[in-house]
């Protein structure tokens, strides 16, 4: 049995002009796999020219929960048929022609996508897995979208050129948000502080608190000489005002000093402990 579909609110406005056609796919894995795909982003038109087995159980086992978008998919007997009523086609190519074509990057053939919301339906055509889609078909095609893969190794998987343009058209969309440099999809989270973060950044008090204690237990072991620093501690904390710790990071660091110093007592090391070379600290 499939997997039942999964909770879907396919957010995009493109979900209802934007049809992604497949041309005559050879094996119905790749038709499930361009639904996961699709469903990821936000998107759920699905039409199918001609495939060599549609519905089957590999499909929706491919779809991984995106059975929803296969249950609503269209199968066309022809290209036409797919494309009659669309306003612009778009179809990936490989391969340069003998007459020049308009050829677009996934990325700006995302932005003339999201041009055409409200003036009428958008196709993007995708080929054969064994040899895209025939030099007639491209015919057909308002513009080529040309995905700059690898020229060593150029051939996509449909399914991975497909999630390709969804992801694209969802950028775009997200970017073309009101206050959209403010969207936590779109925000980066690198460091305490930024939205999302779950720990406050360690305070200018916290972490000099660390370093004392870094210092003394450093001390302790014999590691450091106080009367010979050297750059030690400087370069220590060079390391961990460069890492930004949160205030977790920070009380987890002072846990660890403060079980090295319970181990160091309880060993009876303390100030008798070997000597650790700091020639070149």
């Amino acid at each position: 049995m499939h997997k039942p579909a999964l909770p879907s609110t396919f957010d995009l406005p493109a979900r209802d002009y934007v049809r992604v056609v497949m041309v005559e796919t050879s094996h119905s894995g790749n038709i499930g796999a361009v639904a996961r795909a699709m469903k990821n982003m936000g998107l759920g038109n699905l039409w199918l020219v001609n495939p060599a087995s549609f519905p089957d159980e590999t499909s929706y086992a491919r779809s991984s929960g995106a059975s929803d978008v296969l249950d609503h998919a269209r199968v066309v007997s022809s290209l036409d048929e797919a494309i009659e009523d669309c306003v612009l086609v778009m179809g990936t190519s490989a391969r340069g022609r003998k007459v020049p074509w308009p050829v677009m990057s996934p990325t700006d053939a995302a932005r003339q996508v999201g041009e055409y919301q409200g003036r009428g339906q958008v196709a993007l055509v995708f080929g054969r897995e064994s040899n895209g889609l025939s030099n007639e078909e491209l015919q057909r095609c308002h513009v080529h979208i040309h995905i700059p893969t690898n020229p060593d190794y150029s051939s996509l998987n449909v399914a991975m050129a497909v999630q390709v343009m969804c992801y694209e058209i969802r950028m775009e969309y997200l970017r073309g948000l009101e206050n959209s440099e403010n969207n936590p999809q779109l925000k980066p989270i690198t460091a305490p502080g930024d939205t999302g973060w779950d720990v406050p950044a360690a305070t200018v008090s916290e972490l000099e608190g660390f370093f004392a204690h870094l210092e003394t237990t450093l001390a302790e072991i014999d590691f450091h000489r106080r009367d010979n620093p050297r750059q030690l501690m400087t370069r220590l904390r060079r390391l961990y005002q460069r890492a930004r710790p949160d205030q977790m990071e920070v009380n987890i660091l002072r846990g660890i000093l403060t079980a090295v110093q319970k181990s160091t007592s309880a060993s009876g090391r303390g100030d008798g402990g070997r000597k650790q070379d700091q020639t070149n600290v």
